[in-house]
């Protein structure tokens, strides 16, 4: 306002005079459409909850993990207080077992009734969803709480896996690859994936990963995947983060196949066997088979500690090089028949309140995706609050890590069907 002045005072001429005073007069007039947009949004949101009220809201999760498990319990304890929503936690084996359900509804025509409120979901998931128009669009941005990402300045919180998110996703949590290994059998371990091959050939059988799809062995090849082509032109590199093509194919995993016919031959049974999952390579370094081993669920080491399926000496750390990182976030099926209830339930994960809790290491340690810096101070007090870590839960070089985007949905298929017509026999 002070400017627009002191240009007015300064404008001799009675047209650009008149202008400069016309827009005195109509400034304060958007400051009034402003407000009345806010409330506008505010009572429509007061609606939403009031429709939502008195529901059931089935949400569809992988149940795979206890600590998640109880979260989600919790979730339901408070929605339930604040909202009069019921949640009911419907435990998943895989999130393509809703995505396959939703599916069928929409093939046999059942448009209005479906048995998915709510799932948890990203990358390919999310790709296929999307693309077979299964998810309710134009909700997730206009949650109250969306603005606490500052998704402005924060593009990660509107792209699942490279591909826009257009309304029909809200972010949930944020996690990367973190290694960790027993500080007593390892003085030193591997801070790039060239030094974990040479470690390797250091320490034969001491190192593994899940065999592909499995969702933490493909994180590994992703990562290794990005840091072999690191050398290659912006173009080509690009290209990562594309649908994945026959030329792309042809440019990018050669050097995947180069690394893993080194590898192999250093793995745990000599890579003629691959666990299953990430349970798994926790099961062996808790037996001491190996020595160094990774998560995509950082929390998940200090729990093991306490639960004694880790030994205590175990430390986590992030590679030098990247460490691979995801979003993921919760949709709603198209057809789900308690909308309202499922967008409250959505705003309430995304709230500081339960971002707060959920980010705690004896929950469950899974990142926040809000901005702190858009948050006011009563809303941030939920984050000051300390609790007292194994030490394992301090992650080493957290600071100083990049993070590593998502590929394209589309080459986790092409690495997977790869990896398996070469190495799939073991």
């Amino acid at each position: 306002m002070q400017a627009v002045n002191k240009i007015c005072q300064h404008s001799f001429a009675g047209f650009y005079k008149a202008l400069c005073y016309l827009l005195l007069l109509l400034l304060p007039q958007q400051t009034v459409f402003a407000a009345e947009s806010q409330s506008n949004a505010a009572a429509m949101w007061e609606n939403i909850e009031m429709r939502g009220a008195k529901q059931s809201v089935y949400f569809h999760a992988w149940g795979g993990d206890q600590q998640i498990n109880n979260y989600i319990q919790w979730v339901a304890q408070q929605v339930k207080q604040q909202y009069d929503i019921d949640l009911h936690h419907v435990k998943l084996t895989d999130t393509s077992e809703a995505v396959s359900r939703v599916l069928a509804e929409k093939s046999a025509s059942n448009h209005r009734n479906g048995q998915v409120d709510l799932v948890w979901i990203n990358g390919a998931n999310f790709a296929s969803m999307a693309k077979h128009k299964l998810l309710a669009l134009d909700w997730a941005d206009k949650l109250p709480n969306f603005a606490l990402t500052n998704p402005e300045n924060n593009p990660a919180m509107t792209r699942d896996f490279g591909v826009p998110t257009e309304g029909m996703e809200a972010p949930w949590g944020q996690a990367a690859l973190t290694f960790y290994y027993d500080s007593l059998k390892v003085q030193q371990p591997p801070q790039t994936l060239a030094e974990l091959l040479s470690w390797t050939k250091q320490h034969p059988g001491r190192f593994t990963y899940p065999k592909p799809p499995e969702f933490l062995g493909m994180s590994f090849l992703k990562y290794a995947l990005i840091i072999l082509n690191e050398n290659q032109p912006e173009d080509i590199k690009n290209k990562l983060y594309q649908a994945a093509t026959a030329e792309s194919e042809a440019q990018i995993l050669p050097a995947l196949w180069d690394f893993l016919d080194q590898l192999h031959p250093n793995l745990w049974r000599q890579g003629h066997h691959f666990v299953s999952n990430g349970l798994a390579l926790r099961r062996l370094s808790g037996d001491g088979e190996l020595q160094v081993s990774f998560t995509f669920s950082a929390a998940e080491i200090p729990s093991a500690i306490a639960r004694y399926d880790l030994p205590d000496s175990t430390r986590s750390y992030r590679m030098l090089d990247g460490s691979l990182s995801n979003i993921h976030f919760v949709a709603i099926p198209y057809n789900s028949p308690h909308l309202d209830s499922a967008k409250v339930v959505a705003n309430f994960l995304l709230s500081p309140e339960a971002q707060a809790k959920k980010q705690q290491t004896s929950v469950w340690g899974d990142s926040s995706v809000l901005d702190l810096s858009q948050l006011t101070p009563t809303q941030h007090a939920y984050f000051d609050m300390t609790e007292q870590q194994h030490l394992s839960a301090t992650i080493i070089n957290v600071d100083n890590t990049r993070l590593l985007s998502e590929l394209h949905p589309s080459w986790s298929a092409v690495i997977t069907k790869q990896w398996l017509a070469r190495y799939g026999v073991q």
